[in-house]
């Protein structure tokens, strides 16, 4: 455990970070799997949800929780997937 009174307040800071990047993170992981799920039954509700999904992707990239590429990665499978 950290003495030092920055290093406690650094382990609280970073535990809200992870908090919210994983907030970030499972709610685009639930929008992907959503599309992946309705893209082989009901393409036209898949492609309703695919502009939130590119949204969460985007939001997630632009925080830093996954790489700019993994986000391009990311958009392009599921578009190819719905169209």
């Amino acid at each position: 455990m950290p003495i030092i009174k920055s290093a406690k307040k650094n382990i609280r800071v970073s535990a809200r970070k992870k908090g919210y990047n994983d907030q970030r993170k499972r709610a685009m992981k639930e929008v992907i799997k959503k599309i992946e799920k309705l893209a082989k039954t009901d393409k036209k509700a898949a492609e309703k949800l695919l502009s939130g999904a590119f949204q969460a992707v985007d939001k997630a990239a632009k925080r830093g929780v996954i790489k700019k590429n993994n986000a391009a990665n990311k958009k392009s499978r599921l578009s190819r997937l719905v169209k």
